[in-house]
């Protein structure tokens, strides 16, 4: 067969090779044959059309997770492990991340261990996607009081109820909210044994989940609109540049506590307590939440990251910036 060396640069050839041999699943001689062209020269136009963009090949994980973000997160932000839900546009991400969540649990979380939760729609996601083939004997944990502003079944009591109902496992009650009038009602909660002692837990927690929560969306914004604040007070919380809260803690921008009228209300373990816990757990869902996530990792408190590909991709972006 006398062969024609095709140009480097024919775009009508290259997509005619590549539509024999990916849409009708030719083999590279079969394209060859038809072509007139030899084996290697076929091999070279279809190296050619993926590097052109003529064709594309797209993966899909039947895990449903993003593979290279995951890798690329875990290098950026020093994670002892990730999981990122593939997640198109349009889709919802919220049960997707609760998924991903709700595996990581199960295939982590080791009988004997005390697990802790914080709040929110994205652990109620995780919560609602556990679904153990047998009990798994550990104890569950509040990381803080309850929040009567937020939907009831997201608040820590009922998560952690709910949690420990279908592990089959143990749990602490933590009758006190999570919000207090002034830092003198806060203080002498945390005089009450009950309460200290229900806290010291989730301190002593082997494994902690909770939400990520970005300044102004969601929780995060019913925690300071329940707070009431004046606008001195306001101001003042603004103008040290709050971008999201973990347990109705908030930090700023390098992931630093924000002290004063907020933290001093707030009846729950603080950041401080979170970085002593060995293994922690941030869930996040949406891109909204890109500032929040970004400040509590370059702040060190998450080991280990679960949220959604849009939200990933725009963590990282802004991080290079």
């Amino acid at each position: 067969m006398g062969c024609v060396v095709p140009a480097p640069r024919d775009p009508a050839l290259l997509v005619r090779a590549a539509r024999l041999y990916y849409e009708d699943q030719r083999s590279q001689q079969e394209v060859a044959e038809a072509l007139k062209l030899s084996r290697s020269n076929v091999s070279r136009l279809l190296a050619a059309a993926r590097e052109q963009g003529i064709v594309e090949i797209r993966i899909n994980d039947p895990s449903g997770r993003d593979l290279a973000l995951e890798a690329a997160l875990a290098a950026a932000f020093e994670l002892a492990d990730c999981r990122v839900a593939s997640v198109r546009p349009g889709q919802v991400a919220l049960a997707a991340v609760g998924r991903l969540g709700a595996e990581w649990l199960l295939g982590n979380v080791r009988p004997g261990q005390r697990v802790s939760l914080s709040w929110g729609q994205t652990l109620q996601a995780m919560v609602e996607a556990v679904h153990p083939e047998r009990a798994l004997a550990v104890e569950v944990a509040p990381l803080v009081g309850g929040l009567s502003s937020v939907a009831s079944e997201t608040t820590g009591e009922e998560l952690v109820r709910e949690l420990a109902g279908r592990l089959g496992a143990k749990f602490k009650r933590l009758h006190a909210p999570a919000l207090l009038e002034s830092k003198a009602a806060r203080d002498t909660l945390l005089l009450e044994p009950a309460i200290a002692s229900v806290l010291d837990a989730g301190r002593r927690s082997s494994v902690s989940f909770v939400g990520v929560g970005a300044y102004g969306w969601g929780a995060s914004a019913a925690i300071i609109e329940a707070l009431r604040l004046d606008d001195a007070e306001r101001a003042r919380f603004e103008a040290a540049g709050p971008v999201g809260d973990l347990c109705a803690r908030f930090f700023d921008d390098a992931g630093r506590s924000i002290a004063g009228v907020v933290d001093d209300r707030v009846l729950g373990v603080s950041l401080g307590d979170l970085r002593r816990i060995p293994t922690v757990v941030g869930l996040a869902a949406g891109i909204e939440k890109c500032r929040g996530l970004l400040g509590a990792l370059r702040g060190g408190y998450l080991d280990v990251l679960v949220c959604d590909s849009a939200l990933a991709q725009a963590v990282i972006e802004a991080a290079e910036r």
